[in-house]
């Protein structure tokens, strides 16, 4: 059996052309791409969740793409979501390239987890931390990133009495302004779903109802939100006259204020209204 040979015109072509497939195969680069700026900003917080954003710069000694962030959401030292941001950032060689993404999440765990935050005060810190995966040709690297921002601990809302009124018309009619007040102490917007209310007056009960539904207080300020309610025979009863006779008139309001899943306060507000003579 003879051995089959390359022509002798062939064989300097297909050794050339292996030569050059050789050639033009990438090199690794000589050195990683590197993390020349990273930080966490909080684009907004709210009472239970908040958006952390990460924003850094990549150096790539080579072109490249960086493609993706592996990541973990971090709420003062506890890992409370995990994800991965498609990325897809193309990389001039040495040249800084900047990037960015944000992740929303609830950073508070449940009701008793809140109130606890509430009264400890204070600040806690929220992070992105991971790794970014960069493709330089055929070769991929991993970086490993972390950032954190301090945040201010979210605090429960107050209901308070801001203001109240009473004004006398008659031996047997009086009217009642009460004016609730919801403080809310935070740097942001707080949101409220309702404000349930049940009052008493002089030991019976007026009325039920609710308040407030889908309002919003605003950061640091106090959304106030009025009752109102006539005392007479047809409401509260033949004795009335003897109520109004006193001249200060005694009343309890209790109820509920409620804000997404985890906001439940409930409050009782007792005191006296002094009558005034109406016009």
């Amino acid at each position: 059996m003879k051995t089959a040979t390359l022509p002798t015109t062939l064989a300097p072509a297909l050794l050339a052309s292996l030569w050059l497939g050789c050639a033009s195969a990438p090199a690794r680069p000589e050195s990683p791409p590197t993390l020349a700026l990273q930080e966490a900003t909080l684009p907004t917080q709210g009472l239970t969740d908040a958006t952390v954003r990460y924003s850094g710069q990549v150096v790539s000694p080579s072109p490249g793409v960086l493609e993706k962030a592996d990541y973990e959401l971090v709420s003062d030292g506890q890992v409370v979501k995990t994800g991965t941001a498609t990325l897809n950032v193309p990389l001039s060689p040495n040249q800084p390239t900047s990037f960015s993404f944000e992740e929303r999440a609830a950073y508070v765990r449940g009701p008793e987890d809140l109130k606890a935050l509430s009264e400890r005060g204070g600040t806690l810190l929220l992070a992105l931390r991971g790794t970014l995966t960069v493709r330089s040709g055929q070769y991929v690297e991993t970086l490993p990133f972390a950032a954190s921002r301090a945040a201010r601990v979210p605090r429960l809302p107050e209901v308070v009495m801001e203001s109240l009124d009473g004004a006398r018309y008659s031996a047997t009619e009086v009217n009642l302004i009460f004016r609730l007040g919801v403080r809310n102490p935070n740097p942001f917007p707080l949101r409220v779903d309702q404000l349930t209310y049940a009052l008493e007056v002089g030991g019976k009960g007026m009325e039920e109802g609710t308040l407030a539904k889908a309002d919003t207080v605003e950061a640091s300020a106090t959304g106030v939100y009025p009752l109102e309610v006539s005392v007479s025979p047809a409401t509260w009863g033949p004795e009335v006259k003897a109520l109004v006779s006193k001249g200060v008139i005694p009343y309890v309001v209790k109820g509920e204020l409620t804000g997404g899943p985890l906001l439940r306060v409930p409050y009782t507000l007792e005191g006296r209204v002094l009558l005034k003579v109406g016009k």
